[in-house]
């Protein structure tokens, strides 16, 4: 199985109302290079898929009432992130 690339399969996952939802709070879904930044050891990459995890019991974070992430999503994008942030 090739690695799990952003433009290919990570991307496409978030809606275009998440993207710009999250842009007014400076995060940018839609962007390879701040996705996939080392210079802050892939914090924004971390922190975008902790709020799609569920929490404790409860629903994610993100997006904002749903619809959350299946399972499967959730495994592609942890994928991606161990496949070394392939573009």
């Amino acid at each position: 199985m090739p690695p799990v690339s952003f433009a290919a399969d990570i991307k496409p996952l978030f809606r275009s109302v998440d993207i710009e939802c999250m842009k007014d709070r400076d995060v940018k879904l839609d962007d390879y290079a701040y996705m996939s930044d080392p210079a802050n050891n892939y914090e924004h990459a971390q922190h975008v898929q902790a709020a799609l995890s569920p929490h404790d019991g409860g629903p994610p974070y993100m997006p904002p009432g749903g619809p959350y992430w299946t399972p499967e999503q959730l495994a592609l994008f942890a994928k991606w992130r161990s496949d070394g942030y392939q573009p």
